[in-house]
């Protein structure tokens, strides 16, 4: 039988915890591979298979532990949209989708925890929750570490730490990551100066899907680069303390422009909105575009009856597969359009009804 994951919300998506104006979501990510097979790149099909039947006897203790119930989804299983979907969600990266023959996934019911098996890795462990809270992903994603190490041997060395596919990934394993919308600083035209600066200190700038992409709608990802040498409260202490002083740069990039441009900066705002609740056709680029100037207009409070997690929402759901998802069936490019303005219609209107209630 297909396993349908649909499109379900996911945690954070929902939007909240701290500074949750700028941070959309914080992610720790954990890679471990087993002791008794070879990396991924070496692994055959059959032990492919043996190491995700091994995870699905896993799963069940994961379900005992108190964190949600969890589910094993083989890829394989899995459609090739419902695989973009959860691409889109940032619950699997893009080439683990294109992994049918030997890939799996582990979710959670709210989507806070994803286990992907036979990626780069044996196991990537993530947590993803909403706003600045890499220690309290760092508390859960080591929960999950703890069960299953209960019940598989991990490939350690006592010099080396966890072995890894990819020599950057050596030591801790852990890769610890913030989303960021930053518009005022790219509005300032200071964005990519203080990115680049990020490089000399151990941290890697990405776009909305990590390596390769783009910083769509101004959202960036920053990660820590190390992963060898420093204890994993380190890294993420590090990664906090970078992460404040870019949002202050950010705060005071807004504050800025505003009182230096007020009508600049409302006419951007309310010329978004009111494509937003009028369009009858919009591309990916252009809502991902306007939703950002929308959601600065919220933060700013020029468009106070706003609420805010709907940004979060629909830069995930406007998203072409999503998209696909919601209509249960393939759509063209002009199909989609359609159906990304009418849903972004429907989703702000809703946020107001919301507002007012």
């Amino acid at each position: 039988m297909t396993a349908n994951p649909g499109v379900q919300r996911v945690r954070w998506m929902e939007g909240g915890g701290p500074a949750a104006d700028l941070v959309l979501s914080s992610r720790i990510r954990l890679a471990r591979n087993l002791e008794d097979y070879p990396f991924p790149t070496l692994l055959g099909p059959e032990q492919g298979q043996e190491i995700i039947r091994l995870m699905e006897g896993v799963t069940e203790h994961l379900s005992a532990a108190g964190l949600g119930r969890f589910t094993l989804l083989r890829m394989a299983d899995l459609s090739p949209l419902d695989r973009r979907v959860l691409v889109e969600q940032h619950l699997i990266s893009p080439q683990h989708a294109r992994n049918a023959a030997t890939g799996a996934v582990i979710l959670n019911d709210d989507r806070s925890i994803s286990i992907m098996v036979n990626e780069e890795d044996h196991l990537r462990i993530q947590c993803l929750l909403g706003g600045l809270q890499l220690h309290e992903a760092w508390a859960v994603a080591t929960r999950v570490d703890d069960v299953i190490e209960a019940h598989v041997r991990y490939a350690f060395d006592d010099e080396r730490g966890y072995l890894t596919t990819c020599p950057t990934n050596l030591g801790t394993g852990i890769r610890a990551s913030v989303m960021v919308h930053l518009p005022g600083l790219v509005l300032a035209r200071q964005a990519g100066r203080l990115l680049s600066q990020l490089g000399k200190v151990g941290m890697v700038v990405r776009g909305l899907y990590g390596e390769g992409t783009e910083a769509l709608g101004n959202v960036f990802q920053v990660s820590n680069q190390i992963t060898l040498g420093p204890s994993e409260e380190e890294l993420i202490d590090n990664l906090i303390g970078f992460t404040r002083q870019l949002l202050d740069q950010e705060r005071s990039a807004r504050e800025r422009l505003y009182r230096e441009n007020e009508d600049g900066v409302k006419d951007r705002v309310m010329r978004a909105y009111g494509l937003l609740t009028n369009a009858w056709t919009i591309s990916s680029e252009e809502a991902i575009r306007l939703l950002s100037d929308l959601r600065l207009g919220i933060d700013l409070n020029v468009l106070s009856h706003v609420r805010p997690e709907v940004f979060n929402e629909l830069i995930v759901l406007t998203r072409p597969a999503c998209l696909q998802k919601l209509a249960g069936k393939e759509l063209d490019a002009r199909e989609r359009d359609l159906l990304r303005a009418r849903l972004i219609r429907e989703r702000i209107a809703a946020a107001l009804r919301k507002t007012t209630q």
